[in-house]
């Protein structure tokens, strides 16, 4: 077996191993017998809230068992066709059982990815706001470029994207936006995204073509359903009412019924345009801030659980979270990973895995060294 396919094997039977340890292997026939006892049991629905929690946890524990054996199972038939296929001199099936082995080995991998994705609210759809920086129509061009990638990142994934609020610029671009990811384990994807994004290029706004540098921040936070209370007393928010911005014709509202809500004590701002009524644009604000506040509760979690400062939130120097450089050379660099790529164009088309997934991993297993910004 050549060196390339061995590393590919090794590397499967990893990924396979720490998806048993994920799982607790030893122990996990136990539990499916326990659950299958369970939900066979007439008086699990007296509660229909914990019959459903028990039901989900079977099937993704079933699920979860049926598939590593089966990865298990055709890295073995892989390893025996290769096998057969060098004994009978039969490069086809040799190529067959090669091209088997990395299919297993990218499966593995993004399984395993997967489980890093075990958050209380990783599962939920989310929304993702984009507010552009200091630096007019430079940052607010850029914030529309971050808007376009996220939306383009979820696409590739086949989730829904709606805009739900949008802030044009002055000239071009946007102040600000806010969609809505729908999909499962949007937010558990994206939600180490938040941060502030530093950009770098010639500007196609500036005449004499001189480099520029321009911020914006992303914030992240999942969607809640009815079951998660949030107690949130009206006194405590100023609502404003507003008309609805657009680049003009039938989607321009002539009524005020775009909605802001300020959350005093917090200082969280949220606002909805998506609907032409006031009445359901206020529903969705109210919903908004009930998984704003949600999020600031599980981050304060995570703060005090890790012993961990809170994050910095300036839109500005020092605190971004990654560099995209696209003069006068090309590299995307993470400052929380090292995680990079030469490809600014395709990262700015969607391709954000890797740098998800470094970040995923390192806020579960920790490390990293400190890891220097680019000019």
């Amino acid at each position: 077996m050549r060196a390339e396919i061995e590393q590919a094997s090794d590397a499967a039977k990893q990924s396979i191993g720490l998806l048993r340890r994920h799982l607790d292997w030893d122990t996990v026939d136990k539990r499916l017998a326990e659950l299958n006892a369970a939900s066979e049991n007439p008086d699990l629905w007296n509660d229909p809230e914990a019959a459903q929690k028990v039901m989900r946890e079977r099937q993704e524990l079933d699920e979860a068992v049926t598939a590593i054996k089966k990865l298990e199972q055709e890295l073995e038939d892989a390893a025996t066709l290769i096998e057969l296929g060098e004994m009978e001199g039969d490069q086809a099936s040799i190529t067959e059982g090669e091209n088997a082995i990395k299919a297993v080995e990218k499966e593995a991998a993004s399984r395993q990815v997967e489980t890093l994705l075990s958050g209380e609210a990783d599962g939920f759809d989310t929304y993702l706001e984009v507010h552009a920086g200091a630096g007019g129509t430079e940052s607010q061009d850029w914030a529309n470029m971050l808007q376009r990638m996220y939306a383009r990142w979820a696409e590739r994934r086949k989730f829904k994207v709606e805009i739900v609020e949008m802030t044009d610029g002055e000239e071009a671009g946007i102040k600000g936006a806010t969609l809505l990811i729908k999909g499962h384990n949007a937010y558990g994807w994206l939600k180490t995204e938040s941060g502030v994004h530093r950009l770098v290029r010639i500007s196609p706004y500036d005449s004499n073509a001189r480099r520029h540098t321009s911020f914006a921040s992303v914030w992240v936070y999942p969607v809640i359903d009815d079951r998660i209370e949030i107690e949130i007393k009206e006194s405590d928010c100023r609502i404003d009412t507003y008309r609805s911005s657009g680049a003009g014709g039938q989607h321009v509202n002539t009524t005020d019924s775009a909605v802001r809500i300020t959350h005093n004590p917090t200082g969280i701002v949220v606002a909805c345009q998506q609907e032409r009524s006031q009445h359901k644009n206020r529903a969705t604000a109210w919903n908004m801030l009930r998984a704003r506040l949600y999020e600031l509760e599980l981050k304060k979690r995570e703060e005090k659980a890790n012993a961990e400062a809170a994050a910095k939130t300036d839109i500005g120097w020092g605190h971004q979270i990654r560099s995209y450089v696209l003069q006068p050379y090309q590299l995307v660099k993470d400052l929380r990973t090292g995680t990079q790529s030469t490809d600014p164009d395709e990262v700015l088309d969607g391709d954000l895995d890797p740098f998800m997934e470094a970040s995923l991993a390192q806020r579960v297993y920790g490390g990293g060294e400190e890891v220097s910004d680019i000019d």
